[in-house]
């Protein structure tokens, strides 16, 4: 096994360092950046923010790559009926970046299409900047299609999201290259989407060589610099393109030696190039890493689990209490397990301003009218079927019973349908229908174009923060990370990091457990919410009104178990130490 060369981390970028000292280049089709710039979706664009965030808060020699995506995701309507539809988001770019002067370019389908990138400095506690660059291609030099391709994230057909793929992981490249990045040592792949990285790479040795195709031992070169994180086991997540399509995009005489030497049939799996490519790589939770190994049975695949940017996602009340008890605890984010010395009546204050400031929020947007004193219940996910977002609707009655007979409850919904996701409107539809079927006995919200400050409102204002993924398909989920800072307990199914995270009855409650008394192949969901049910009926609803304090010391302990383990500064350290550094 060759070795991989050493990484020098002994200097971080500040604002006046010199461009080329950066070590590590980080690619990710999302990142979110700021609350007012729409880069990001969901999940992996927030997970790609608070990862930089943290790597600048550690100072780490880091660049990060994306797209500028000018016309953000989406930017959600919900009629009456549930019915969600779209609309391009507006956003004054030049607020909230700085055009940079350097121009380059990739081909194309044949042609060339030139790149500009503009920069955004992401600052961490000490000062230090990791500088992000977003590429655009909406330049007079290219054609009117063209100019459109940085424009959408997760828009148009495969064709669209293919150019896409070349613009970031290609183009990023040659634009770092550009801007004088020319000491880089690892590049870290965020998903399959910056897949095409690695072939630039490959490019460049050739071109070094005085080639004009790459070789197997380029290719061993290669990937000694390459590290691969892979988020999802859902097909779905896993981009593949027709080789037809790629010969059209990419026209390159390369193309056929390249599918030499990669070994790939009739479409070009984008995780797949990655991991041929990538000398480490992982799944983002221990359970995730296992379904991995299953799929991908020939790759090594290790575990990091994912975590969160512990100030990012801290209300401002909690943020207080910190620092008046646990001072210190910005920097070092471990220290948040004394967190179980605040005085009970102290959290239960500092959750009833967030409490308080979410449904004011709820209130005014939707008029339901919920009410503080209420055990409030939070779900806020991508609204795709296998998050199973409407199995707390399957028994409509046991609802309304628990509702009468133990203590009244309330549930607040937010969350986005992928454009072309059918069934995953019919399901925001279908949260609808049950919120009118139980308007009498449970107060339902259903809060639109959720985004990164909801997030932050929910997951700190809400009581218990639920979350029903069809397992294993849940890669990790961080949500009910965010919500565990704020002291908030999640009630979860067993999959992703709630297998890692869950303490029964100390940090939260499982939904069922990891035995199946069903077949396999049979439809859980039954099982699943006749448990979640149970677990409402028989131990949440009457703890939260009969035992308050208990309630509390359950919520000291997600903060002080999961808020302290589950962050971004554990997770980065832990990519230096297993993937940098290695």
């Amino acid at each position: 096994m060759s070795m991989t060369p050493a990484l020098n981390l002994g200097s971080s970028i500040h604002p006046d360092g010199v461009a080329n000292d950066a070590r590590i280049a980080y690619f990710s089709m999302e990142i979110a950046l700021h609350p007012a710039m729409p880069t990001y979706s969901g999940g992996l664009g927030i997970l790609a923010g608070d990862m930089i965030r943290a790597a600048a808060d550690r100072e780490l020699p880091m660049v990060a790559v994306t797209l500028l995506h000018r016309k953000g995701y989406f930017y959600q309507t919900i009629d009456a009926s549930g019915w969600q539809t779209e609309n391009a988001v507006e956003w004054i770019v030049e607020d909230f970046v700085q055009a940079l002067p350097q121009r380059t370019a990739v081909t194309i389908e044949g042609r060339t299409v030139a790149l500009r990138a503009w920069r955004y400095d992401v600052r961490g506690c000490t000062g230090a900047v990791v500088p992000v660059y977003l590429l655009d291609t909406d330049l007079p030099d290219n054609g009117e299609w063209d100019r459109t391709l940085t424009h959408w994230l997760y828009g148009g057909d495969p064709h669209y999201r293919l150019c896409q793929e070349v613009v970031l992981g290609m183009g990023g490249v040659t634009m770092l290259r550009a801007l004088g990045h020319d000491g880089l040592q690892r590049f870290h792949m965020n998903e399959g989407h910056a897949s095409l990285l690695p072939i630039a790479l490959l490019d460049e040795h050739a071109k070094r060589a005085g080639r004009t195709s790459f070789t197997h031992e380029d290719i061993e070169e290669v990937r000694r610099h390459c590290v691969f994180t892979t988020h999802t086991p859902v097909p779905a997540g896993h981009d593949r393109f027709p080789t037809e399509l790629i010969n059209q995009v990419l026209g390159r005489e390369e193309t056929a030696a390249m599918k030499d030497v990669l070994l790939w049939d009739d479409y070009l799996n984008m995780t797949y190039l990655a991991l041929n490519l990538s000398y480490y790589v992982n799944g983002v939770a221990k359970k995730h890493a296992e379904v991995l190994r299953q799929m991908f049975a020939q790759y090594r695949i290790d575990a990091i689990t994912n975590g969160v940017h512990a100030v990012t996602w801290t209300s401002p009340a909690f943020q207080a209490l910190f620092d008046q008890h646990i001072p210190g605890w910005r920097e070092e984010n471990f220290t948040l397990r004394y967190a179980l010395g605040i005085p009970p009546h102290e959290v239960w204050r500092a959750h009833d301003q967030a409490k308080r400031q979410l449904l004011d929020h709820v209130n005014r947007v939707t008029n339901v009218g919920m009410d503080a004193r209420d055990l409030t219940i939070g779900f806020a996910r991508r609204d795709a079927t296998y998050k199973r977002g409407d199995l707390i609707f399957l028994d409509l009655e046991r609802l309304k019973r628990i509702s009468a007979d133990v203590g009244r409850f309330q549930i607040i919904y937010a969350g986005k349908a992928h454009p072309q996701d059918q069934e995953g409107k019919e399901l925001i539809q279908r949260i609808f229908q049950a919120r009118d079927a139980l308007k009498l006995q449970v107060k339902i919200a259903y809060l639109p174009n959720y985004d990164w400050p909801l997030a932050q409102l929910m997951t700190a204002g809400v009581d218990v923060w639920l979350n029903t993924p069809e397992p294993p398909l849940e890669a990790s989920g961080t949500s009910g990370m965010k919500a565990a800072l704020n002291g908030v307990p999640s009630l979860s199914i067993l999959d992703g990091w709630w297998l890692e995270g869950c303490i029964e009855g100390v940090t939260g409650w499982a939904i069922g457990d990891l035995t199946s008394p069903a077949n396999m192949g049979e439809d859980q969901s039954p099982h699943d919410a006749a448990a979640l049910y149970d677990k409402l009926e028989r131990v949440i609803v009457p703890l939260f009104y009969s035992d308050q304090e208990r309630f509390i010391d359950v919520m000291r302990h997600a903060i002080a178990l999961n808020g302290s383990f589950f962050n971004t500064q554990r997770m980065v350290l832990q990519y230096v130490t297993k993937a940098y550094l290695r």
